[in-house]
């Protein structure tokens, strides 16, 4: 049996682990991993890409930046999520803001450090990006359409970081780079709609705020209109082995999303449609080992 001490232990560390969205920085560094592995150095033995100290540093310094901005996101948006998130926001504040605040800078300052081992330019690189989600939270994020494209953008940058590690600069690897980004950026505009009225009690001026929820889901159609280009390039034109059969489901989920858009009124309809974006973002980590699959096999066996 737990005594009260340790159950308030407990739940105070998974309040701040759902405070850092740990499952998320997990999935990010997995997904940073695989794509390492079998798109961006794919010519590279197996142990070579993974014991990769300047990689594992990389990916390291990305999660502790990741897990920091997931904890100032929080702090701007206490307030907000008490309305659209109460279930959450109430294990999150098990937490103290302060305890908060005082790991957020520990978390930064670990990641820069980190990066240093690195080079110089990868400690600039992750100290634009530490400032670049400070700014955003703190700033951009209740500018309409900016905020999104901001939010959208630092959430592929983790990526580009490994990626400019391997300068492997082939196009199947920018046509990636697109529909991840597209993907995103359309999620966090869903998203906006899923918390209208957290945002209306704060006075965030989001896309439908301010130009009204029909004008947010043509923006929407179209983002996802534009998802379905890189989807079908790298079905038809791009060999990317099985991982096709990932992108032809994609088709199929986005043509999904498109007919249920215009029937969506409430929050719960708006969930459902962001789970499947979230869903489409989850399984294309997972769906990268089907670029080689006789080569998991081999390495597996």
């Amino acid at each position: 049996m737990f005594s009260r001490k340790n159950k308030l232990l407990l739940l105070k560390v998974l309040s701040l682990f759902s405070v850092v969205r740990g499952y998320n920085v997990l999935i990010i560094a997995l997904a940073q991993y695989l794509a390492s592995i079998y798109i961006l150095a794919p010519k590279l033995p197996l142990g070579r890409v993974i014991l990769d100290i300047n990689l594992l540093v990389i990916v390291l310094a990305s999660t502790l930046v990741i897990a920091s901005g997931y904890i100032i996101n929080n702090f701007y948006d206490a307030e907000k999520d008490l309305i659209n998130k109460p279930r959450k926001s109430m294990l999150d504040r098990l937490v103290s803001q302060r305890f908060k605040l005082t790991t957020y800078f520990v978390l930064n300052f670990l990641a820069v450090f980190a990066a240093s081992y690195v080079s110089f330019r990868a400690v600039l690189f992750f100290s634009a990006y530490i400032f670049g989600i400070w700014f955003y939270s703190h700033k951009l994020k209740k500018v309409p359409f900016v905020g999104n494209f901001v939010s959208a953008t630092l959430a592929i940058t983790p990526f580009f970081a490994v990626f400019v590690y391997y300068k492997n600069f082939e196009n199947v690897i920018f046509v990636h780079a697109v529909f991840l980004f597209l993907l995103i950026l359309s999620r966090e505009m869903i998203k906006d709609l899923e918390n209208i009225s957290g945002d209306l009690a704060q006075n965030y001026r989001t896309i439908p705020i301010i130009y009204g929820v029909r004008t947010s889901k043509f923006l929407i159609a179209a983002l996802i209109l534009l998802t379905l280009i890189p989807s079908l390039l790298l079905i038809f034109k791009f060999d990317i082995g099985y991982m096709h059969y990932y992108f032809a489901i994609c088709v199929a989920f986005l043509v999904l999303f498109l007919l249920l858009l215009p029937k969506a009124t409430t929050k719960k309809h708006y969930v459902w449609l962001h789970n499947i974006l979230k869903l489409i973002i989850v399984a294309g980590v997972f769906s990268i080992l089907l670029i080689d699959i006789d080569l998991v096999l081999n390495r597996i066996l």
